[in-house]
């Protein structure tokens, strides 16, 4: 029988009051669930960046919870970027998301600062060469949509591992088959750094589609319409549940460690999977002073 696989939990910085509580909440909720890490976004076009360094900061001084901080190449020089990355070390943050970033909202795709990181291989081998992080990268099981295929972004992923990431998180997708074919490619050009599956609890089907076309995932057809009849009878989370559950567990049936679940800072249904895949959830955690 598998082993239960470590979890890790994604939020976003929140931009408004209402949005904080909402952060803080998902927080308290998901935190003695003994997550591996959580990580903390940054915004399109590193909108967020100051808020996602107060988030990080006070994740890890609060709850005492292991933060990947993400940190991307848009709209900063080098050396604002490895500021930022500097401040998270002053505040006790060792783990980093390296990511190259969106475009910024009205581009029609990424511009590299003219004295900024031109990549994500570039930023990666910038925060390695400093010692000081354990820098995890993105994957993709389907092709990034400014990409030219799936062998180009395997090819790509290799680059970063080779610069000094030492695991990727995937973007997510609705099939366990699309991940495993995606790790075997992988493990085919020489990858053997973790490759984590990025999981997303539904709690919105049309936005998850949304979300999926604009990210180059394909919506599979059977999903789509087991999908539309659970929302007319009324069983849309509990339809969401389970298909959740039965992915992840295909996923740890096919040797998969490790989890990633991206909660969109809504707690309730990731809770409710981690708890179906019979997790065992540590002591309740009193926050730090």
């Amino acid at each position: 029988m598998p082993k239960a696989p470590r979890i890790s939990f994604e939020f976003f910085p929140p931009q408004t009051l209402d949005a904080s509580f909402r952060l803080w909440e998902t927080v308290q909720a998901l935190a003695p669930m003994g997550p591996e890490f959580v990580s903390v976004t940054y915004g399109a076009g590193g909108t967020t960046r100051k808020l996602t360094h107060d988030a990080v900061a006070t994740i890890h001084r609060n709850y005492g919870l292991n933060v990947a901080a993400h940190l991307t190449c848009v709209q900063a020089t080098r050396a604002e970027t490895l500021e930022i990355a500097a401040s998270y070390a002053d505040a006790g943050v060792t783990e980093i998301v390296a990511l190259r970033g969106d475009a910024p909202k009205g581009a029609d795709r990424f511009t590299p600062h003219p004295e900024g990181f031109a990549s994500s291989v570039e930023l990666v081998e910038a925060l390695a060469r400093t010692g000081k992080f354990k820098v995890r990268v993105g994957a993709y099981p389907e092709p990034h949509p400014d990409s030219t295929g799936t062998a180009a972004d395997v090819d790509f992923l290799k680059r970063k591992i080779d610069a000094g990431a030492t695991s990727a998180i995937t973007q997510f997708f609705f099939e366990a088959d699309t991940f495993f074919r995606f790790r075997d490619q992988c493990a085919k050009v020489g990858i053997t750094a973790p490759i984590i599956p990025g999981i997303l609890p539904i709690t919105s089907w049309d936005g998850a589609k949304k979300f999926a076309t604009r990210c180059g995932g394909s919506v599979p057809k059977k999903l789509d319409e087991a999908f539309t009849r659970a929302i007319k009878d009324g069983r849309e989370e509990l339809y969401a549940l389970a298909h959740c559950t039965a992915l992840c567990d295909r996923l740890i049936e096919g040797g998969v460690e490790d989890l990633h679940f991206y909660t969109l800072n809504r707690p309730h249904l990731t809770r409710e999977v981690v708890r179906a895949l019979g997790i065992q959830t540590p002591v309740v955690l009193e926050k730090v002073a």
